[in-house]
């Protein structure tokens, strides 16, 4: 329930969203649209079945930044962390999944507000 509200209504998702391994993940930020400081932003992972609770997921918004572990929010496959944005390598929110051995790194380029 709480995911349905957390993407419903009119909202607009502040990314495409992208697949890793069989799960899709997309990005919300709050605000929406990102502005330049510290946003929070939600990874929302769902896979066939539903949900996908059982990943470690990461952000960054730099390659230089060290990753910074998201929150789970529950088992209801979202995850939450602030990240600080800005215009030029900054605009871009890096999302790092582990899952047993496996890892992958997700880029989805922000559009921030003036």
């Amino acid at each position: 329930m709480l995911l349905l509200v957390a993407c419903g209504g009119d909202r607009v998702a502040d990314t495409q969203p992208q697949k890793w391994q069989d799960a899709e993940v997309r990005v919300e930020s709050r605000p929406s649209p990102p502005r330049p400081g510290v946003n929070e932003f939600l990874v929302i992972v769902t896979g066939k079945r539903g949900p996908v609770h059982d990943i470690m997921v990461s952000v960054r918004t730099d390659d230089q930044d060290q990753w910074i572990q998201a929150i789970q929010d529950g088992e209801v496959g979202v995850y939450r962390r602030a990240a600080k944005v800005a215009p030029g390598t900054r605009s871009v929110l890096q999302v790092r999944m582990k899952r047993n051995e496996v890892e992958g790194v997700l880029r989805f380029p922000l559009n921030l507000s003036p």
